[in-house]
């Protein structure tokens, strides 16, 4: 998973190079209000259904068949329904200036054609065959570089309606590749219904946990499009990537041990977290690492991006503690899922998340870019705060009631 997501790291800077050039920061910034405020609804795409697969199929490896053709099936259905959702409301959030094709394009690749790539990942990621998740994570990358080239030396001034329609074509390929390869290796899918209704709301906490998680992460770059300039969005948004791929080693790590923390916690929160306390120390130290490096490396960006993102210098800094709170918050979330309390871990999110909207939508217009940084900053932190309060007291809570060894928590738990 690492050697992947290490070579995610320069395909994926690669073509947000590319692309952040080959835009300009008034198109970039278009490009990534658009798909930020898609990603809000996305992750209710599937409704869950990846993750009900690796938690059920990591136990019990008979029941992959029927969990891969449920997941195919509910992801259809589910981001159908989402498709003409977004489609309706997108004329009242975002711009007037950014097209309705571009709108409809990212919706179709990250509603519904991602949900093939990802599932497809999440399939081996339960059957231990990472080497295949680290394939399929690192696939749309891949293709999106490909695009990145074409689009970079085809158009002297490209829009983010040329951009837009490669994407949509390389996350069509990738889905496509996935579905195919995870039917050859481990099997065709086979449907289940009468399991879809009595899971469908465990998959909702899923979804919802994915879609906060979405809000604190990306609403700032919507609510920056709407709120304050394109060139700032831009500008933000830029940082922002450099943070998520300089976060990528801890991600890497959290994907391979995603299907561990359900097998640890069977046997209640306390294990799966002890599981979480070996890793964690070695994150938390490569996050500091980063962020020193972030900060002292920051004025290399407009050298490499160009002039106009001069002001990215700034946010980065500002952004670069963030991946020391995600490592921290990350692994405490995991530790509850995998003990079967994927509900507290919801919970806990929507609430920072409903947090983070409220400190945008007061800051950001007072304070453009400035006030989307301090708003993640604050919000990462509470969650590190929210989270561990959430693990102590279900621990306390455990241990007062006593768990059965046999892997079943008491049923009034």
């Amino acid at each position: 998973m690492f050697l992947g997501y290490g070579l995610k790291i320069i395909v994926q800077a690669g073509y947000f190079i590319l692309i952040a050039r080959a835009l300009g920061p008034t198109e970039y910034g278009a490009f990534v209000g658009t798909v930020a405020l898609i990603a809000l609804v996305a992750p209710f795409g599937g409704i869950g259904s990846g993750n009900l697969l690796v938690q059920s199929v990591s136990r019990n490896r008979e029941l992959f068949a029927e969990y891969w053709g449920n997941a195919l099936l509910v992801s259809v259905v589910s981001g159908l329904a989402l498709l003409g959702l977004v489609l309706s409301v997108a004329h009242f959030v975002l711009p007037a200036s950014i097209p309705w094709t571009l709108i409809l394009l990212v919706s179709l690749a990250d509603i519904l054609a991602v949900k093939g790539a990802e599932m497809g990942a999440q399939a081996f990621q339960a059957t231990d065959e990472l080497r295949f998740t680290s394939f399929l994570t690192f696939l749309p990358y891949v293709l999106r570089l490909i695009g990145a080239i074409i689009v970079f030396h085809t158009w002297r001034h490209a829009t983010a309606l040329h951009w837009g329609w490669f994407y949509f074509g390389c996350t069509v390929v990738s889905a496509t590749l996935a579905i195919s390869l995870v039917t050859y290796k481990l099997g065709a899918p086979r449907f289940a219904l009468a399991r879809i209704p009595n899971e469908i709301g465990q998959g909702f906490y899923f979804s919802s946990s994915q879609s906060a998680q979405t809000v604190y992460n990306d609403i700032d770059k919507t609510m920056l499009a709407r709120l304050s300039t394109l060139e700032a969005t831009g500008i933000y948004a830029a940082a922002y990537r450099l943070i998520d791929v300089a976060f990528t080693p801890v991600r890497s790590v959290l994907n391979a041990a995603y299907a561990s923390f359900f097998r640890h916690g069977k046997s209640g929160v306390a294990v799966s977290f002890s599981y979480a306390k070996k890793i964690l120390p070695k994150m938390m130290g490569y996050s500091l690492v980063i962020f020193v490096g972030l900060f002292v490396a920051a004025p290399i960006v407009p050298i490499v991006l160009g002039r106009e993102y001069s002001g990215t210098v700034e946010a980065l800094r500002w952004l670069a503690l963030l991946p020391f709170f995600k490592a921290l918050h990350y692994f405490l979330a995991d530790s509850l899922t995998g003990a079967g309390y994927q509900r507290i871990r919801t919970l806990v999110q929507i609430g920072v998340a409903l947090f983070n909207v409220g400190l945008n939508l007061w800051l950001i217009p007072a304070y453009s870019w400035r006030g989307a940084a301090w708003s993640s900053l604050a919000s990462d932190a509470a969650l590190v705060l929210a989270m561990y309060t959430a693990v102590m007291f279900v621990m306390a809570k455990e241990a007062r009631l006593g768990v059965n060894f046999a892997g079943q928590r008491l049923e009034e738990l």
